[in-house]
């Protein structure tokens, strides 16, 4: 029985007890969720680590951090320490998106270590394989061997995967008829079209897309539906090549569900701040409630370098609006492999911009840590005011570099501190107020 049979039967797990702890859900609530499509719990059976999370309506919203090799920088070890950093800064899943190296190696390496849910792409290593391996060409990977990498990655204990069911050969020819500034960004929408292309043939992944899902079925495995047409650049965002394969994406999903699968949805990509919230309601609505993973969205396409800052104000928004998942951008987005500086200030960015819109969403505990702060702060707490902030470390380290003689105050202001001239002049008031002998009511 999968985690969705059993909320759809009722039936409590031990699953479903400690995903709705961390969650802090009442446990029917979370598989009443559940049933419904709209909470997903990746969790393969293969993989075992102790903080089970749901992403989806009623939960916080979640980030997740990409890290893998390429092919010019690949070292398991690397990977580790991008792992090991994501964790530390806080994210809630990590995808290996490595096409690079011996990625049975890298993969099952950062599985051993994984103690949260952990994504793949697996038609990166089917052609990566083909063409690295067997030196062929990408259009040469064969039907067979993507689904047997699908299997072996499941059976290793990969929690959810990137599959791009979406693209079918009527959308590709669609592509032809609404031209784009960027085409395809997505790396597996691009070999898919291509591989589609060359054999003349439907997208193997849309075609035996029950064979599919008994693979993921059998091992527990989230399927994130990709979104292969997102928008790579402001200009080309909700077109209808990106809302033709959100309408497939919606009817799988149903499949999906009815075979005892759990679905997550993915979402652009680059995209004007005013067209966000109705993306949102747009795949709420086609998907039934199912929840929302999107990249970023970028909200504009000119800050290279700062791409970490575009994503989290995008994914503010849309996380606002009621998207559940935000995938992390690092400041190295379009320009190289991540490092773990990149890793770390990516995840930072996604945190902020998860929390924000948990406080917008009303979520339950989310503006009280804000308020917590704020006591904090107002005392020139400041080892408090670390302990509370995301990244105490960075937070430790500015304190540690001011130049005042760390008293009370900062080195911004100095005795000119606005909170203490406030309390100042308020505990002068007060004093004022009781020697009249008129309280707090003086006229």
């Amino acid at each position: 029985m999968t985690i969705r049979e059993a909320a759809l039967a009722g039936k409590k797990t031990g699953l479903f007890q400690n995903c709705a702890d961390n969650e802090s859900m009442n446990i029917e609530d979370l598989m009443a969720g559940v049933a419904e499509g709209v909470i997903a719990i990746p969790k393969n059976i293969h993989h075992d680590f102790d903080k089970v999370i749901g992403i989806g309506k009623g939960t916080s919203t979640k980030v997740n951090a990409n890290i893998g090799s390429s092919r010019e920088i690949s070292s398991v070890e690397a990977e580790l320490g991008k792992l090991r950093v994501a964790v530390k800064a806080g994210t809630d899943t990590v995808m290996d998106l490595s096409m690079g190296g011996d990625l049975d190696e890298v993969r099952r390496g950062i599985l051993q270590d994984c103690p949260i849910p952990l994504g793949t792409v697996p038609i990166y290593q089917a052609v990566a394989e083909t063409v690295e391996q067997q030196g062929k060409e990408l259009v040469e990977v064969t039907v067979d061997h993507i689904f047997k990498t699908i299997e072996k990655q499941a059976i290793d204990g990969v929690d959810f995967m990137t599959i791009h069911c979406g693209i079918t050969r009527h959308l590709q020819q669609r592509l032809l008829r609404q031209k784009r500034i960027m085409g395809v960004v997505s790396r597996g929408g691009s070999f898919l079209l291509e591989w589609m292309s060359h054999h003349k043939k439907e997208n193997p992944l849309y075609e035996h897309f029950d064979d599919l899902l008994a693979i993921l079925k059998e091992h527990e495995v989230t399927l994130s539906l990709g979104d292969g047409i997102r928008p790579g650049c402001l200009a080309d965002a909700t077109d209808r090549n990106q809302v033709q394969e959100l309408i497939h994406l919606g009817e799988l999903t149903e499949r999906a569900w009815e075979a005892g699968v759990q679905v997550i949805i993915e979402g652009p990509g680059h995209m004007p701040m005013n067209q966000i919230t109705a993306n949102v309601l747009l795949q709420k609505q086609m998907c039934k409630g199912a929840p929302f993973y999107v990249l970023g969205p970028l909200v504009t396409d000119i800050a290279p370098g700062y791409d970490h800052i575009t994503g989290a104000i995008g994914g503010a928004i849309a996380g606002a609006a009621g998207a559940d998942y935000l995938c992390y951008v690092t400041p190295a987005e379009h320009l190289k492999l991540p490092d773990i500086d990149d890793v770390h200030e990516g995840v930072i960015a996604s945190k902020i911009a998860a929390h924000a819109a948990d406080i917008a969403k009303g979520l339950p505990g989310a503006l009280a840590q804000d308020n917590e702060m704020a006591v904090r702060r107002n005392r020139l707490d400041w080892k408090g005011q670390i302990e509370m902030s995301l990244d105490p470390d960075k937070a430790s380290r500015f304190r540690e570099e001011d130049l005042s003689d760390k008293g009370p105050t900062c080195s911004m202001c100095g005795p000119y501190c606005a909170i203490q001239v406030f309390n100042r002049s308020q505990h002068n008031l007060k004093k004022e107020f009781a020697h009249a002998g008129c309280g707090n009511d003086c006229r």
